[in-house]
């Protein structure tokens, strides 16, 4: 008879994470992060709880984490601990062991619930290279004028076609702060759902909608995630009652 695997103690303390994506560290995807973060734990000797069964791994809980190529200023996880531990030493040590473009910005203790329910919209940026703010003004006036616009991405299960104008809750287009007058500034939030609706599915959009074309490739930044309040179209912070407990 296979002996049972020993049983791991649950975590006595969580902290949830908020960390950035930035420069050239913006091509990192999920899977890359999680082994570049996970190898971080290690160094920075971070009391991790682990998980019972055969093969016990670290528990640490990912929610809601931009696409690969797109910089953030939100991403966020979970980590249970096996002891007690001051979130802000686990902060600088967990962001001086991890290369830099991958850098934790703060480290709250969690109060329960589920992070990823917290998770329920982004507010985004998109830079526009080659495209004016007349261009990119219309487009827009088109888009959120049209009840759904229909765009397909393939999957893992193939090509899906789905309505992307059903999750922005607000597009506007600015002009690009360094006046450049041949690049165009697109700001929205997008409500989380399935599948998830990105800046360039709304881009795709822009385009089937309008005709709308960019001269070069786009540059995405998440500026937050968090709880999106309904009457005001905002999105809130995820950490805030973490925060305000601590």
């Amino acid at each position: 008879m296979r002996e049972q695997p020993e049983q791991q103690a649950p975590p006595v303390q969580r902290l949830r994470l908020r960390y950035a994506k930035r420069g050239r560290l913006r091509f990192t995807s999920h899977r890359d992060f999680s082994r570049a973060f996970e190898r971080a734990i290690v160094r920075a000797r971070v009391p991790m709880a682990y998980s019972s069964g055969f093969n016990p791994h670290p528990r640490i809980s990912y929610a809601g984490a931009s696409p690969t190529g797109a910089a953030s200023e939100a991403e966020y996880l979970e980590i249970g601990l096996a002891r007690e531990s001051d979130p802000a030493q686990v902060q600088a040590a967990l962001d001086e062991a991890l290369p830099p473009g991958l850098d934790v910005l703060e480290v709250v203790v969690s109060q329960g619930g589920s992070l990823a329910d917290l998770l329920t919209a982004s507010v985004w940026r998109t830079r526009v290279p080659g495209l004016t703010l007349e261009e990119a003004d219309a487009a827009v006036r088109r888009f959120l004028d049209t009840d759904e616009v229909l765009v397909e991405r393939m999957t893992k299960k193939g090509l899906r076609s789905f309505d992307c104008r059903e999750a922005v809750v607000s597009l506007s287009a600015s002009s690009a702060p360094d006046g450049d007058t041949e690049c165009a500034i697109l700001e929205m939030v997008l409500r989380h759902g399935t599948p998830s609706v990105r800046p360039d599915d709304v881009l795709a959009g822009l385009r089937s909608s309008s005709g709308l074309e960019a001269a070069a490739a786009p540059f995405h930044e998440r500026l937050a995630q968090g709880p999106l309040d309904p009457g005001t179209g905002t999105v809130g912070d995820p950490l805030a009652l973490n925060r305000d407990t601590a």
